[in-house]
């Protein structure tokens, strides 16, 4: 290896650690899901629209979530499998389009690289049934600086129950 091909390897995988996201390896996707179902189960679970986001992790259109609007006290649950995945406290107005929130219930999501549209992402899904839900991105509020940008489609709500 000469010193130009030294130089700008260096440089190149230095820049990739510098700019890769903080929360890309927290929590990764390696051995969780426990709730396996056929291609089959799942399309007779899920309607063609839920199993694109889903399955094929595919991105629901902007503002079409009901989600958006769900401001009550509760939680939110994977469509999948019913896993509680995000508190109401963490859920905030992005203005991006989807249900955007700060922080997931402790041992709830895993996480993975998304290289696709020429960048380093990070997709989250579901610990128990490998669901797609959307992905983690640092432009979020305190306390964790994350914005967890996800479908609508990948999640239910439960409201707390009242007194």
């Amino acid at each position: 290896m000469n010193r130009r091909t030294f130089l700008t390897l260096g440089t190149a995988l230095g820049g990739a650690a510098l700019f890769a996201p903080r929360h890309a390896g927290a929590a990764t996707m390696a051995p969780y899901v426990t709730i396996e179902r056929s291609e089959e189960e799942w399309r007779a679970l899920l309607s063609d629209e839920e199993y694109a986001v889903l399955r094929g992790e595919a991105t629901e259109s902007r503002y079409t979530s009901p989600l958006l609007d769900e401001m009550r006290e509760g939680t939110y649950h994977c469509k999948g499998c019913d896993l509680p995945v995000y508190p109401s406290e963490t859920k905030y107005e992005s203005g991006t389009g989807w249900p955007s929130f700060w922080d997931s219930l402790p041992d709830a999501v895993r996480t993975k690289p998304d290289r696709s549209w020429f960048s380093l992402r990070t997709e989250v899904h579901c610990r128990r049934c490998g669901s797609h839900f959307g992905h983690i991105f640092d432009d979020g509020p305190e306390p964790t600086g994350l914005r967890h940008c996800l479908n609508g489609l990948a999640l239910t709500f439960t409201p707390a129950a009242t007194g």
